[in-house]
């Protein structure tokens, strides 16, 4: 039961169903209770209680019936053991009862009920004032749902009836969420002992009293009741994390695994050389097969549920053609067959500008063995391309799995090796690509980086008003007209973990350069080795620094002094961007995953400019405000 009084002075209590036996969640439930069940890291049942938490949540009522005692002691541990009240039930009361039961509990005042089994982002604040503003003796949460519509709605929202019939007068079938809003008086109408909510609904309808609703249609919802759904619902709250790959932070024996699609491993698992995962999911304590190649599936301790690939593909119930990528750009990426074999198939606007200059420095990279994706089609008129299949695992998704320094200096090598291709032999055939002469990383565009940072970040993240403007701006201007200074090359301009995948014999191959330019080096270098996606350690990264600076200035006659003194400009520019970038995405475009590698990235600036304070103290001083 949760206690609050937020909501115009009345007392809004919370009980969460978690007491069933989730029959259809079977063979898994047989080892893992549903509320249990791990959703990237957390129980769902911690999740809810999150979810109910963020309403200023007192205390929290919990019904219990199977497997209550291992849901008792993970609870025990909860951060929100203080706030839980537990209702065993000896044996299951159902949807109806449980509330019955806790009638001593939930009769002070209106109630919210939430079902243990299902993930959602409906603003419940929404739905409690709708409630306590309306007639209704139950306000329930529905939406459009085809396959669970079986609420008959009248055209001013109040329930009529359940049916799974399609004979219907209403004007609209609907299902319900899992999530309801009672006043105390619906209690009345359950009977004792076991019975669904559902009963106690139709009863006060009879009474000539409201059942009413409120839609949902615009947001997220799953219920984890069976493996599909579970699958499904693990994957939508992955990638709304902009990830395809999770690994508990308990999994940190260094193994050699290979894996494509989405794959989450929860804790405990014993993984070992050469396990073989696509589209995996693996439930905790598991230990898999390294002579079985696991693919559509979850795997349990004693158990393996295959499910169908569409399941790990979103929305999409079609296999042949699957939306990918989860970065900050507007284009849009599908896999497709072609022959049988798969492919990636870009999509951008109409008369986007960087459509022509992607195919011309593709055609012009791939000539001098830079390892881009091969260009396999252009539709000029659609502006549609077809390119090379490069899979799904970036540096970026490679790194989360644990790794030996030695495997991490090795596949760094191999990247650094195909950026000196772009500074060196696409710089050597430079008249060869048009597009690129006349695209020069120059002062505009580095004080539009530091503009971007303030506008985007400092004030639309951090809302933060600076008063000495001016002297930034002069900090910010000397901080461009440095960096443009230094002797420049052919660059990538985001050469960042998201942006290299990891192929066959981890061999790295480069994507995302239809933004290459003319500049100075450094700034890929700090790019990729100051990364806040990843975090290098301090001597790996001088390591190969080192590596780098070296084969540059044999092959390409650059001095090191001069490129060490660009590197820290080049830092200071790059974070800036990232943050920059971070903010819009997440604040403008929507994509609120950009949040978590804030810190990181402001970290790193933190570390640039506390290197410059003295030359550079206004910007010094911005930091520490951060």
């Amino acid at each position: 039961m949760i206690i609050m009084r937020d909501f115009k002075g009345n007392n809004i209590n919370v009980f969460i169903l978690a007491a069933g036996f989730g029959e259809r969640l079977l063979p898994i439930t047989n080892y893992i209770p549903k509320p249990l069940m791990p959703v990237i890291g957390l129980p769902i049942i911690e999740r809810v209680m999150q979810k109910v938490a963020g309403i200023n949540a007192v205390s929290i009522g919990i019904n219990l019936h199977y497997k209550s005692e291992d849901i008792y002691n993970y609870l025990k541990h909860s951060p929100y053991i203080k706030r839980i009240r537990l209702f065993f039930e000896d044996s299951i009361l159902g949807t109806g009862g449980a509330l019955k039961n806790a009638e001593h509990f939930l009769k002070a005042g209106h109630f919210l009920v939430y079902n243990s089994d299902i993930l959602s982002n409906i603003d419940l604040d929404r739905l409690i004032e709708f409630h306590l503003s309306s007639n209704n003796l139950a306000t329930l949460a529905i939406h459009d749902y085809p396959e669970h519509n079986k609420l008959e709605i009248s055209e001013n929202g109040l329930l009529i009836r359940v049916s799974s019939s399609e004979n219907h007068s209403a004007s609209a079938m609907f299902a319900f969420t899992g999530i309801a809003v009672y006043s105390p008086d619906f209690l009345n109408f359950l009977p004792k002992g076991r019975c669904s909510v559902v009963e106690g609904w139709l009863n006060t309808i009879s009474a000539g009293l409201n059942i009413g609703t409120l839609r949902f249609d615009d947001h997220s919802w799953n219920d984890i009741g069976s493996p599909s759904g579970y699958a499904s619902a693990v994957i939508k709250h992955l990638r709304a994390e902009g990830e395809t790959i999770y690994i508990h932070p308990s999994i940190n024996e260094k193994k050699n695994i290979k894996f494509k699609g989405h794959l989450i491993i929860e804790n405990d698992c014993i993984l070992e050389n050469n396990n073989y995962f696509k589209n995996c999911i693996l439930l905790p304590g598991s230990h898999p097969n390294p002579e079985v190649e696991y693919e559509n599936c979850i795997i349990g301790k004693e158990f393996l549920i295959p499910l169908e690939e569409s399941v790990f593909l979103g929305s999409s119930k079609n296999v042949n053609t699957v939306c990918i990528g989860q970065g900050g750009s507007d284009r849009k990426y599908f896999r497709v067959k072609r022959d049988g074999e798969p492919v990636v198939l870009m999509q951008t606007g109409r008369n986007d500008p960087d459509f022509c200059r992607q195919i011309e420095i593709t055609e012009f990279f791939y000539g001098l063995n830079i390892p881009v994706p091969r260009l396999l089609e252009v539709d000029y008129k659609n502006f549609n391309a077809v390119f090379e299949d490069l899979g799904d695992i970036s540096l970026y998704s490679w790194l989360k799995f644990p790794r030996n320094k030695k495997d991490i200096v090795a596949v760094y090598k191999k990247v650094l090796d195909c950026l000196l291709l772009i500074h060196i032999e696409a710089t050597r055939h430079l008249i060869e690509c048009p597009s690129l002469n006349d695209r020069i990383f120059n002062y505009d565009h580095l004080r539009w980086e530091s503009n971007y940072f303030m506008e985007s970040f400092v004030r639309g993240i951090r809302d933060i008003e600076i008063n000495n403007q001016d002297a930034l701006n002069i900090e910010f201007h000397r901080i461009a007209q440095k960096t443009d200074s230094f002797k420049k090359t052919v660059i990538h301009r985001d050469f960042q973990s998201q942006n290299i995948m990891i192929t066959d014999n981890n061999t790295p191959r480069i994507i995302d350069y239809q933004g290459a330019r003319i500049g100075t080096p450094a700034y890929d270098i700090a790019s990729v080795l100051w990364d806040p996606y990843y975090r290098l350690d301090d001597d790996l990264r001088d390591g190969l620094l080192a590596y780098y600076t070296t084969k540059l200035s044999v092959k390409a006659c650059f001095l090191s002094d001069e490129f060490s003194d660009a590197l820290i400009f080049c830092r200071l520019q790059r974070h800036m961007q990232a943050l920059g970038a971070y903010g819009f995405l997440s604040k403008v475009k929507g994509k609120k995953y950009f949040l978590k590698h804030i810190p990181e990235g402001l970290q790193l600036l933190k570390e640039d400019a506390f290197i410059l304070k003295y030359e550079y103290p206004e910007l010094y001083n911005l930091t520490v405000m951060l």
